[in-house]
């Protein structure tokens, strides 16, 4: 028998009893609570957030915040801003897109995370290639955690999805943190009170 056989047969015969997962039991949480979870946690891994009432508040901040040379992608509604960016344009026609304005299907409060389909997205590459995402969600659809966001999901059918927390980010050897490596330079999450 060889050394790598004799190794395996030694794990194989010590491996522990199985044992079922345990149950998961959550109570019920104040929505306003979970709201607040959401946006600490947000702004702990680099994003911001505005409490607004509606979609005529995040147009407002767009205006005020961008010049009109910059081009700004939305798929809710926003007329100004609505492009054609459907899923047979090249992504490389997105490559100078400096805001995205999309919706989220729902939030995670225990980590920031947002659930976005393509059919949000207008092109999957839009919350990934754009410098600056902005999401909109209503405050009625943030869950407590990663196990309420899977019952959530469920059997849906979708083509593409991701969950997105925060802008881009990484860190070298040198401990040097570099926001908007490779995807959004600043992630803004607009919680909608309507």
């Amino acid at each position: 028998m060889t050394d790598r056989e004799q190794i395996i047969n030694a794990i194989a015969a010590n491996q522990p009893a199985f044992s079922p997962l345990p149950a998961t039991h959550f109570t019920a949480e104040d929505q306003e609570d979970l709201a607040s979870q959401f946006a600490d946690t947000l702004t702990a891994i680099g994003s911001v957030v505005f409490v607004v009432d509606n979609l005529a508040d995040i147009h407002q901040h767009i205006k005020s915040n961008t010049s009109a040379d910059h081009r700004v992608i939305s798929t809710i509604g926003m007329v100004e801003y609505n492009e054609d960016i459907g899923t047979n344009i090249s992504p490389h026609s997105l490559q100078n897109v400096e805001i995205a304005v999309l919706k989220a299907h729902f939030g995670v409060a225990e980590n920031g995370a947002v659930w976005l389909t393509e059919e949000l997205m207008g092109n999957r590459v839009l919350p990934f290639i754009c410098q600056h995402l902005m999401i909109a969600l209503p405050i009625k659809d943030i869950v407590a955690n990663m196990h309420k966001a899977y019952e959530r999901i469920g059997n849906d059918s979708y083509g593409f999805g991701a969950f997105i927390a925060g802008p881009s980010k990484t860190a070298d050897i040198e401990q040097s943190l570099v926001m908007g490596a490779h995807g959004p330079k600043t992630m803004t999450i607009f919680l909608m009170r309507s």
